[in-house]
């Protein structure tokens, strides 16, 4: 089918015509033409008031939960939610079960994923079942498809563990994602350690817990001289720290969590268990600094950091209930809702579509005459309500459903 994207605004910083109402003609999965004025017979025309293009979106972070946990979440749902949010490539966790710590699951996720409209990479546990024992088979992951190792919200406790990783990893360029936070210091905490944590009689998780580890890591990896890349941080200090070891030079990256951007732990003084996350929202201050961070490139990339929950891990008390966010879906469109006036589509569109690629090493979309379509378009101004029925993944897990949000992705088209 051919498609005309009519008088939709490009927000692609670096392409010729960034920031220009243009057409873009589609056929075969092909950009064919780019102007004004483009011929739309035999095309279905796409438009809308405040119609915008841009390369498709990339999540560094998503839990599909296959193979082992798919009454969460299986591979055409979360690439259906993908779509819903304007991603069209996705790294996928391997926090499974079994584990992705072996060549033969990585091969068992491409098999599965060959044909599928999202491009998926898989992303290899660190350790051997992320028990944060002993190295897993990263370099035969490697190989067969993995764009990256981490121990994923567990987090990497033993130091030594992550300094023999960061060192055999550099021998074929791989990528260590470090989630911060020492157990030690969170363990048992359900939210952010603050003035809303003692108002609610609820356990807290430190904003220290995650600031050791970044610190920790930080001089591992100018020990290794290695590149390290720091997986949803969510503290003012976690970013001055950041900053500082890229102003001395060191190959260290990192990505925040949209609903660490926009939402603050004043949300949970009603206990609704679907803002309870990991990393915990944080305080006023932890956002405007973590904004900044994106302002001045700190920050590289914008993550949903997908997990989805079945409907018993949330509907319970507030202590027992999982951490996550099915989150796909309302990411972009948070970030229109509540970041507009504060971050440019130009910082919004590099941090969910171009940086996130540039980190993985993976080839950059280009919106050009002659290369194969890879678009997401969105109305920023168009209100909408996410419903359940119409929502994509198999889990609930969402603060947004039911509310109105203000901006919206419309669709994408790709392979």
């Amino acid at each position: 089918m051919d498609v005309v994207l009519q008088n939709a605004l490009l927000i692609h910083p670096g392409n010729k015509f960034h920031n220009q109402r243009i057409d873009i003609r589609i056929e075969d999965h092909v950009i064919t033409a780019i102007g004004n004025t483009i011929s739309t017979e035999g095309a279905e025309v796409i438009t809308s008031p405040n119609l915008h293009v841009a390369p498709g979106f990339f999540d560094l972070h998503v839990r599909a939960c296959d193979p082992g946990l798919e009454h969460k979440e299986d591979l055409t749902t979360v690439a259906n939610a993908a779509a819903a949010g304007g991603f069209t490539g996705v790294a996928l966790s391997p926090k499974t079960e079994p584990v992705i710590d072996s060549k033969s699951l990585i091969q068992y996720i491409t098999k599965q994923v060959k044909n599928d409209p999202i491009d998926f990479h898989p992303v290899g546990a660190m350790s051997e079942g992320l028990k944060g024992e002993n190295i897993s088979e990263m370099y035969d992951m490697h190989l067969n498809g993995a764009v990256a190792f981490t121990d994923e919200k567990i987090g990497i406790q033993n130091a030594d563990l992550l300094r023999r990783a960061l060192l055999y990893t550099k021998n074929f360029n791989g990528l260590i994602l470090s989630f911060p936070n020492d157990e030690s210091i969170s363990h048992g905490g359900k939210m952010n350690e603050g003035k809303v944590s003692t108002m609610l009689g609820l356990k807290g998780i430190p904003a220290l817990a995650e600031e050791v580890m970044i610190s920790r890591d930080l001089f591992i990896a100018e020990y290794c001289e290695a590149r390290i890349h720091f997986s949803t941080i969510s503290t003012a200090k976690s970013v001055e720290l950041i900053r500082a070891a890229k102003q001395k030079g060191m190959q260290v990256t990192c990505d925040v969590a949209v609903h660490n951007l926009v939402f603050t732990d004043e949300e949970l003084t009603e206990f609704d268990t679907n803002f309870k996350t990991n990393p915990p929202l944080r305080t006023q201050a932890d956002v405007d600094a973590l904004i900044e961070g994106i302002k001045d490139g700190t920050i590289d990339a914008i993550t949903s950091d997908h997990c989805p929950e079945n409907i018993e891990n949330k509907a319970c008390e507030f202590d027992h209930a999982d951490f996550g966010i099915s989150s796909l879906e309302t990411t972009a469109a948070l970030l229109f809702e509540h970041l507009t006036g504060k971050l440019s589509l130009d910082q919004i569109v590099n941090c969910l579509a171009v940086n996130p690629r540039k980190l993985l090493g993976l080839t950059l979309v280009t919106i050009e005459e002659g290369a194969a379509a890879n678009l997401v378009y969105f109305d920023p101004d168009v209100n909408w309500t996410p419903e359940k029925k119409t929502w994509n993944s198999k889990s609930l897990n969402n603060p947004m459903i039911g509310k109105t949000l203000k901006g919206k992705v419309l669709g994408i088209v790709k392979g």
